[in-house]
């Protein structure tokens, strides 16, 4: 008997995402993992931070939802077609348009394109009033290699031939951000409410993030908040903290010659990319618990008998905050000129992009709860059976679909990175996650792909948007709120100050795209417990 499934017609098909009608991390995926009853997730590193409290709905909320209902034509267009339009970051142009267009249909404005001189990124704004807050949306909308999937509940090649897919759900939180701009302005428009609305359209999440990018141009630093959510297994928000990073290039220029005839004539880059690396592995026994360094080799010679006159490390180091990455960068600096001196090759180190640590923001958090708590979880039959057909398919529990909302988190600490971290520096993020995908299942798979495609999909997109148009009519009309939630972060902040890490050119961009291109099961999030 062939397995129900929830509707998958193609957004030019599909008569609710019609042109006519009503002219948007890592840290919830552990959370998620923790409740579908993962034991590959450190338990100590995602304490519940209170029971599921029962508040009264809020009139924020109700107007949201029944706004999202006249928006939902628009909401749907956008992530089905981004659907049907996966590309890796830095080639994801045209999903990139698809937002520009509806956008622009709604009333926003372009502010620019290319924004902070990263090629998939842009700016659009709309605004009511004299003065008024500035609040952000923060869409995504590039893909995965190899993870492109029909929407079907089985391993199975897209309809659209591509293989790159929306194995982390960037179709449906893109239009849960952008849908929430819309429904927000509808809302600022009915009640005669100033203020400013901007989306950031942040391209390229999953390699060269462009958050970091409109972080360096002073992009965010004029915001009031800044808003976002993420596809997960269960509605979940906290306080979390993600790592700091920095990806570094490390290569070596020797002189060649004939490994049989004349070695002593050469010098190897390659001896000098060894001792690097030799020296990286015996710099982890001082490194704290929290540290994180990997690398590849990539370029090691050509043939084994001519000495290798070029030789380059790709490196990543990571730890719980800045400083601590900032220290470990030096090291590895020293590291790699020590190795140039000892087989007398130069050595050229470059930090080309790096993300801070995420400052979280519980006055934040602890609205979004209250709203998780006033979104129905409303599966149909068939969406659940589709959802357990995934977790066979995948080996997982054929638990089915999140049916309760995940008690809140606090300080948990995890191992991944995150470009929302930069934001959070320059201004309060309120974040959280929402289902699009089965309990059980990881994100960077087919199985994320495959809902992303359905109606499963569609109800993340739809509710993420109430939410986080709810949450903004908020900060825009309670005054209170915003102090705090800015206080908030200047206590946690305690005087430090933002610093871009951000050294490349288009072409290094570029290059950089190709080496760090992520697929199934990369960055899976991992606890660290610092007691």
């Amino acid at each position: 008997m062939s397995t129900p499934k929830p509707r998958t017609l193609p957004a030019s098909e599909d008569p609710l995402i019609s042109r006519r009608g009503f002219v948007g991390a890592t840290g919830v995926l552990l959370a998620a993992r923790e409740l579908a009853g993962d034991d590959r997730v450190n338990a100590q590193s995602a304490v519940p931070h209170t029971s599921i409290e029962r508040f009264s709905e809020r009139e924020s909320l109700r107007a949201a939802k029944a706004v999202v209902k006249m928006a939902q034509k628009t909401i749907l267009r956008i992530s089905r077609e981004v659907w049907n339009k996966p590309a890796v970051g830095l080639r994801e142009q045209e999903a990139m348009e698809v937002h520009i267009r509806e956008l622009e249909a709604a009333g926003f404005t372009m502010v620019s394109r290319n924004s902070g001189g990263h090629p998939t990124a842009f700016v659009a704004q709309w605004s009511q009033g004299s003065g008024g807050p500035k609040l952000g949306f923060l869409p995504e909308y590039d893909a995965l290699p190899g993870l492109g999937n029909a929407a079907e509940p089985l391993v199975k090649p897209a309809d659209n031939g591509l293989t790159d897919g929306h194995g982390c759900g960037h179709n449906c939180l893109g239009a849960g951000c952008t849908g929430a701009a819309i429904t927000l302005k509808a809302m600022m428009v009915q009640r005669n409410v100033a203020g400013t609305l901007r989306v950031y359209g942040c391209g390229a999440e999953e390699n060269v993030g462009a958050k970091i990018f409109m972080a360096k141009a002073g992009l965010f630093d004029d915001l009031d908040a800044a808003l976002a959510w993420h596809p997960a297994a269960v509605p979940v928000t906290g306080t979390f903290v993600t790592n700091a990073n920095h990806f570094m290039r490390v290569s070596w220029k020797g002189r060649t010659a004939h490994a049989g005839m004349d070695p002593w004539s050469g010098r190897s880059a390659l001896d000098a990319a060894e001792l690097f690396a030799h020296g990286v592995n015996l710099m982890r026994e001082h490194l704290e618990p929290t540290a994180r360094l990997h690398y590849i080799y990539e370029i090691a010679g050509v043939a084994p008998n001519v000495v290798p006159d070029e030789a380059r490390i790709w490196i990543q180091a990571r730890d719980i905050t800045t400083p601590r990455v900032n220290a470990i960068t030096d090291w590895l600096a020293q590291l790699a000129e020590g190795a140039a001196l000892g087989t007398q090759t130069t050595a050229t180190f470059q930090v080309e992009l790096g993300m801070a640590e995420y400052i979280p923001n519980e006055t934040l958090a602890e609205r979004v709860f209250e709203h998780l708590q006033h979104t129905p979880l409303d599966w149909t039959a068939e969406e659940q059976a589709f959802a357990q057909a995934c977790q066979k398919a995948m080996g997982a529990n054929e638990a089915g679909l999140a049916t309760q909302v995940a008690p809140m988190i606090q300080d948990a600490k995890f191992g991944a990175s995150s470009d929302v971290a930069d934001v959070s520096w320059n201004t309060p993020v309120a974040v959280f996650g929402w289902p699009t995908y089965p309990l059980g299942v990881n994100l960077h798979t087919w199985g994320v792909t495959a809902c992303g495609g359905t109606s499963i999909g569609d109800k993340g997109s739809l509710a993420a948007a109430a939410i986080l148009a709810a949450v903004g009519y908020e900060l825009l009309t309670e005054p209170e709120l915003r102090t705090k939630a800015k206080e908030e972060l200047t206590r946690r902040l305690d005087g430090r100050k933002y610093q871009a890490v951000q050294n490349m050119d288009l072409q290094e961009m570029r290059e950089v795209s190709a080496r760090c291109q992520k697929g199934m099961a990369d960055e899976y999030v991992s606890g660290v417990d610092t007691n």
